[in-house]
């Protein structure tokens, strides 16, 4: 089955009501659905033939990738974090309609090339209060990305999937914030860490698609915030 089918099947299944139970940590992303602001992110998966995956282990196609954008390290809100396109879902907008927008605005591609194959449960980012839904899309005809504003990213990137289920760019991202740790699986690649959030929804992303491989969950990287 390829991975597009794979993407399809778990969409269906997350339309149906009949996903399987999701990654603990999915659970955990919970805020007050009655107070909490909407958003969408597009979780926007391709096929990228001139950059191939660095690692040389077959977990996936060395040519599958998915869109991220690095925040920039100027903003109020989650500076220099990696995440994916999106943002505030305006009325009357859809999820989808947001997610699109969003993605135009941040990193100029051009939907016409992109399928839209379902959307994931809504999930809760408790530090902004917001409440996001995840919309899958397949890159069926891919076009050029970049930073539209740098006042709001830093970089925007298409990184191999390949590289994110390499055990050995898997971490555990531990933040110390108002006396508490928090710690989120995550993933170094592209000379970046993505945690958080991001970390948290790609690895029960992977999990929930079946892709995901054993890793050392005792590698710990400090993030300074």
């Amino acid at each position: 089955m390829s991975a597009r089918e794979d993407l399809i099947r778990l969409a269906g299944r997350a339309a149906s009501g009949s996903a399987s139970p999701p990654d603990p940590l999915w659970a955990a992303l919970t805020v007050d659905a009655q107070t909490a602001r909407r958003a969408a992110v597009l979780m926007l998966f391709g096929a990228l033939d001139e950059v191939p995956a660095a690692s040389d282990k077959p977990l996936a196609p060395a040519d599958l990738d998915v869109l991220l954008l690095e925040r920039a390290h100027t903003l109020g809100s989650h500076p220099g974090q990696v995440a994916f396109p999106g943002g505030s879902i305006d009325a009357p907008e859809t999820p989808v309609q947001a997610a699109l927008r969003e993605a135009v605005e941040e990193t100029g591609l051009d939907t016409n090339g992109v399928e839209v194959l379902g959307t994931l449960q809504e999930l809760g980012l408790a530090h902004s209060n917001f409440l996001v839904t995840p919309v899958l899309g397949w890159w069926r005809s891919p076009s050029p990305v970049r930073v539209v504003d740098y006042a709001e990213s830093a970089q925007v990137f298409r990184v191999p999937v390949r590289d994110l289920l390499d055990p050995d760019n898997r971490v555990m991202a531990t933040v110390h914030r108002a006396g508490r740790t928090f710690d989120s699986p995550a993933f170094t690649v592209n000379g970046v860490v993505v945690w958080g959030f991001t970390g948290i929804v790609l690895n029960g992303l992977f999990e929930q698609l079946g892709w995901a491989v054993p890793w050392d969950r005792s590698r710990v990287h400090p993030i300074n915030v």
